[in-house]
């Protein structure tokens, strides 16, 4: 079947499919870099262990171990990935050298540790988005913003502060928003005696870290749930309920992040996403895959990712309610195709969701026509989509399905597996 062909059915139904592919390729997706090197970073040893609720396994080879390996990667999904794009960085992805003053611990880092960063969006035409990194650092004891020593909680709220200042940075350069999620994996292996007090330390870290000036519209702070991690199983101080509470009571200065992989197994983000938009302006999402816990699996074309991108859609999230971007590490595959093969799919889950059409569905079930509802679902499922996403992909000047593997192939060969 031609695109033309797939195009006249989806325009029975009702579907502009022109506008469709026109109004996703204005949609901005974050790509975390982190799926390049493990979540390593640059800030510390590069063979050091991952702490903090965080663990990676795998060890296929050509992971990148110097930012120019990784920007050099990144390119090659940004060349496979359709649509706007912008780069997620942690903070432990600062780039020290001797211009700078060369390396400084986390409570000290400034906007000129991501001036390459910088220049690398900018040439590409990227926005950046940021996280400070509580994790894999001596400082974490095991806790950082909860933690019961002073000392501690000061350094990771000076880091806090730092980031806001960078995120700043990023944003006044790019010209776009910058994101700015604060998750740490804070909580106990056991049964803790006291829930409460680190959930207090913890709120107040927060509030210090936000009391650092930014600009709203350009900064956008994140509160980031979880349920659980790596040697953290029994308690999570950040919970949903705490850090929903937070972005709720905190609305003219924060938002809530929701991570699909945050949840219990049975929760749906999809539910949750028109929950908050009847109360929050502005939410921001990580899309990933758990499998039976936050595993932060490559995201596939699966059924909730379709439904998570189906409510973006359905609830006006595209117009910048909803801050989408793509949270998974696979050390396992290749990690250039673990990437594109998530980035993809988001893609895919959008444009699926509008070319769906959605009011003739919600005029079916106003009606009380569960019947008939349910059977035009159930036939959307076999639309000619395939013929849709390859044009929108030529449009957008990538390759096609069952193209673009190729790519991968060449790079591997070529340059990822002549890496030490």
């Amino acid at each position: 079947m031609s695109y033309q062909e797939a195009k006249a059915k989806y325009e029975a139904l009702g579907v502009d499919v022109e506008a469709a592919m026109a109004r996703l390729k204005d949609v901005p997706v974050a790509m975390h870099c982190w799926q390049g090197d493990d979540v390593r970073g640059f800030d510390q040893k590069s063979d050091g262990p991952l702490t903090g609720g965080i663990q990676t396994t795998g060890n296929y080879p050509g992971r990148a171990t110097t930012p120019e390996e990784l920007m050099a990667d990144i390119d090659v999904v940004l060349s496979l990935c359709p649509g706007t794009k912008k780069i997620n960085l942690h903070a432990s992805y600062a780039i020290f050298d001797e211009e700078n003053g060369g390396w400084v611990d986390r409570d000290k880092i400034e906007p000129k540790h991501f001036k390459k960063w910088v220049e690398f969006c900018k040439e590409r035409g990227l926005g950046a988005d940021f996280n400070p990194t509580f994790f894999s650092h001596p400082k974490c004891d095991p806790l950082t913003l909860a933690s019961p020593c002073e000392e501690t909680r000061k350094f990771w709220i000076e880091h806090g502060k730092a980031c806001i200042r960078i995120s700043q940075y990023l944003a006044e350069e790019l010209g776009q928003p910058c994101i700015m999620n604060i998750w740490t994996g804070d909580g106990l292996k056991d049964i803790p005696a006291d829930r409460i007090s680190p959930r207090k330390l913890y709120r107040e870290s927060i509030d210090e870290i936000l009391s650092e000036p930014y600009d709203f519209n350009m900064v956008k702070p994140c509160v980031e749930s979880k349920v659980f991690g790596i040697g953290v199983e029994a308690y999570t101080v950040g919970s949903s309920e705490f850090s929903l509470c937070y972005a709720a009571m905190n609305m003219d200065k924060c938002i809530p992040l929701m991570d699909n992989g945050h949840y219990h197994p049975t929760e749906m983000v999809s539910d949750k996403i028109p929950a908050l938009l009847s109360f929050f302006p502005e939410i921001a999402l990580h899309i990933t895959r758990p499998m039976r816990w936050d595993s932060d699996h490559v995201v596939l074309l699966d059924d909730e990712t379709k439904e998570i991108c189906k409510e973006i859609v359905r609830c006006g999230g595209l117009d910048g309610a909803v801050k989408i971007a793509t949270d998974y590490f696979d050390a396992s595959i290749n990690r250039v195709s673990a990437w594109t093969v998530g980035m993809r799919n988001v893609q895919k889950a959008l444009l699926m969701a509008l070319v769906t059409p959605h009011q003739m569905l919600a005029d079916l079930q106003n009606q009380g026509n569960f019947t008939e509802l349910m059977v035009r679902q159930e036939e959307l499922k076999t639309m000619p989509f395939g013929e849709i996403w390859d044009e929108y992909c030529r449009r957008c000047g990538v390759a096609v399905e069952g193209e673009w593997f190729e790519t991968v192939k060449a790079y591997e060969r070529d340059v990822l597996s002549k890496r030490a």
